[in-house]
């Protein structure tokens, strides 16, 4: 059977449907709950995990630790509404978990009155007991915790916290000027570098372990874990040049006595981060760019007995992360093949090992128990985030949780994975989902959702932007074009140099894939993204007059201006190899802009960004809105005054989709 025929086949096995069940909609997205920190106790008996709800007439998002038993999946809630709960942690021995939860700042903060006000509570510690008790806090930071671990014997805690203002003598005085460096345009203030504390698990005064202008957090990743030696005597972190993103990428591994002084280089090599010794053992991993290499993906490296090598050369792939099972022989690393996100065993010295998942879309990191026991967050195509346990890597994954059960009930479009020759030489794939009642004698609109990163992929996970436009009645596609981390660094690295041309013809390829199957409109196609999905818009519709519609969303649209005010600048430099003030390099940054092809563009496109967004910054958005409405194109700008990069709040979230889907409905039917 031909792939055509497979396809339609098999989607015509799927859409069976209950005639009277209701499709996806807008109101089933504010219902939606999210899970995520899943962490299992040592004796693998129950999971605590953070469960995130939103709250539509207040616009906040309500957070509360769940503890789940791992056998049945029985769930009761251990905190009660405290604000800003996150980052469980068991102690060593199971008998109490700390967590993060916001609490008033210390009066003795050294900030204005302004700033006090902007910024409320800060993260502190708390640590409650498992028999009963009340959660005490155990933390006075004045600006906050960030990451914090437990000393193995349970009796301490490290932290990180931020250093107080760097002109924080001249701010008492209303000087508040700084200088710019590696920051970005939108900032108001110098950064201070971020530092390891460590203090008892009751509370008390905290001592600061480490000083200096680098710093254990950079202004924009979550912070890497902190990690104590074996034996508690040493505490290991991740230490970046500066507190800024921008020189991120020269991060070594180090690490520093409990009783403070000097900290030592554990691992020099550039670009290491995540650091995690193997249980009981002086084994130890980390992660980074394989071989150093910014535009390859992120590897997982092991050192044993002093020698330290590449464990995933192999597989030659990105990892989105890692984790040891017990005995230190191997790790569970996990990250995108093809259209599925996926665990591998992978020895310390052997041949990976893909466990099989059946449908299940891994969604977070791994938490591993003593025993080999495996928790990690899950979705498939038709079903929302839920909580899954791994019995051993032999296992299927159990479902432990249905907090976003009703969305069964629902009338959804199914989704397929689709391959296609590319280009270049690449076998490319992405992931097509049909309207619910899809009849394949008809013909349907297509709209294209591409993903940002570049350094991402479209996988056969549930995603209610794809079922609200499938609910509308269009096929939806959603391309992984060279540049995405789910076909291998060979893939990955081929968008240097090449990040506009390159990918669209991946695109392209891709949807003439879809066109052969026959049940597409040619004269209704329109094309979307978000971020480098953005970006693709822009530069596919000042390339290809095929577009009938177009939603570019936090779009990049002027690498030069990108590079000069975002805090990206480094991130773009990978893609080019030097800067745009060089001349060596000059003309590519301008070629591979989508706004010098931007007279080009007669598909009428709705602009959508946030007015804080330091990624992306939204002047971006202000050129490709003015550039096409001066061109006669029919153009709507919105924006959102939010200081991220997609509105984090739910009423925004929808706002952006009902947007996004009445453009297409417009356009398009």
């Amino acid at each position: 059977m031909n792939i055509r025929n497979l396809i339609v086949a098999s989607a015509c096995a799927l859409f069976c449907a209950s005639a009277y069940a209701a499709p996806f909609s807008f109101d089933d997205v504010a219902k939606l709950v999210s899970l995520s920190d899943p962490q299992i106790s040592p004796d693998a008996k129950s999971i605590v995990v953070v469960r995130s709800t939103p709250d539509w007439k207040t616009d906040k998002t309500k957070h509360e630790l769940d503890l789940v038993d791992a056998r049945t999946g029985a769930l009761r809630a251990l905190t009660f509404e405290r604000d800003g709960v996150s980052a469980p942690r068991w102690s060593p021995d199971g008998s109490r978990i700390a967590f993060l939860a916001k609490a008033a700042l210390p009066k003795d903060a050294a900030k204005d009155e302004d700033a006090r006000e902007d910024e409320g509570e800060k993260p502190q510690i708390f640590v409650m007991p498992m028999n009963g008790g009340d959660a005490v806090r155990i933390t006075q930071a004045n600006q906050g915790v960030d990451e914090f671990t437990w000393s193995p014997d349970g009796t301490r805690i490290a932290f990180l916290t931020q250093d107080p203002p760097v002109n924080e003598k001249a701010i008492k005085e209303h000087n508040k000027s700084f200088q710019v460096t590696d920051g970005h345009f939108l900032l108001r203030e110098a950064l201070a570098p971020t530092h390891a504390w460590i203090v008892s698990a009751h509370g008390g005064d905290a001592k600061q372990l480490t000083h200096g202008s680098f710093s254990l957090k950079n202004d924009q990743d979550d912070p890497a874990p902190l990690v104590f030696s074996r034996d508690g005597k040493r505490i290991v972190f991740t230490e970046y040049p500066s507190p800024y993103w921008g020189p991120a990428y020269r991060s070594v591994i180090a690490s520093v006595s409990v009783d403070g002084g000097d900290p030592q280089t554990l691992v020099d090599a550039q670009g290491a981060t995540a650091f995690a010794y193997a249980p009981d053992s002086d084994r130890f991993a980390f992660e980074r760019p394989r071989d150093g290499d910014q535009n390859n993906g992120n590897a997982v490296y092991v050192n044993v007995g002093g020698k330290t090598s590449d464990a995933t050369a192999a597989l030659a792939r990105n990892f989105n992360g890692y984790a040891w099972l017990s005995g230190g022989r191997a790790l569970l690393a996990f990250g995108d093949l093809g259209t599925n996100s996926v665990i591998w065993e992978q020895p310390v010295d052997g041949q990976a090992r893909l466990l099989d998942l059946g449908d299940v879309q891994v969604s977070s990191p791994l938490s591993i128990s003593r025993r080999g026991t495996v928790a990690f967050i899950g979705a498939t195509s038709l079903q929302p985030a839920e909580l899954y346990v791994l019995d051993s890597t032999r296992a299927k994954p159990r479902r432990l949780t249905e907090v976003n059960a009703f969305v069964a009930k629902l009338d959804l479009g199914h989704s397929e994975s689709l391959q296609w020759q590319g280009p270049d030489g690449f076998t490319e794939d992405g992931v097509l989902t049909y309207p619910p009642g899809f009849d394949k004698s008809k013909t349907y609109p297509l709209v294209l959702q591409i993903h940002g990163g570049p350094e991402a992929a479209s996988v056969m996970r549930f995603s209610p932007l794809t079922q609200l436009l499938a609910a509308a009645g269009f096929v939806v596609f959603e391309p992984n074009y060279r540049g995405s981390t789910n076909l291998g660094d060979a893939y990955q690295h081929a968008i240097f140099r090449d990040t506009g041309a390159g990918p669209g013809k991946d695109v392209m390829a891709g949807v003439e894939a879809v066109q052969k199957l026959g049940f597409v409109d040619a004269n209704r196609i329109g094309v979307s993204g978000w971020s480098y999905g953005g970006y693709m818009t822009t530069w596919l519709t000042g390339h290809y007059d095929v577009w009938k519609a177009a939603v570019s969303g936090a779009a990049l649209t002027d690498w030069v201006m990108d590079y000069t005010i975002s805090y990206y600048q480094m991130g773009d430099v990978y893609f080019f190899g030097g800067s745009p003030w060089n001349t060596k390099y000059a003309d590519i940054w301008r070629q591979q802009s989508p706004i010098r092809y931007a007279a080009n563009v007669k598909a009428p496109t709705l602009i959508l960004g946030d007015v804080g967004d330091n990624n992306v910054p939204l002047v971006n958005s202000y050129e490709w809105y003015h550039a096409l409405r001066d061109n006669g194109v029919d153009v709507q700008f919105y924006a959102y005054p939010a200081n991220t990069h997609f509105p984090g709040d739910i009423v925004q979230t929808v706002d952006v989709y009902r947007r996004w889907v009445g453009w297409m409905q417009k356009c398009l039917n």
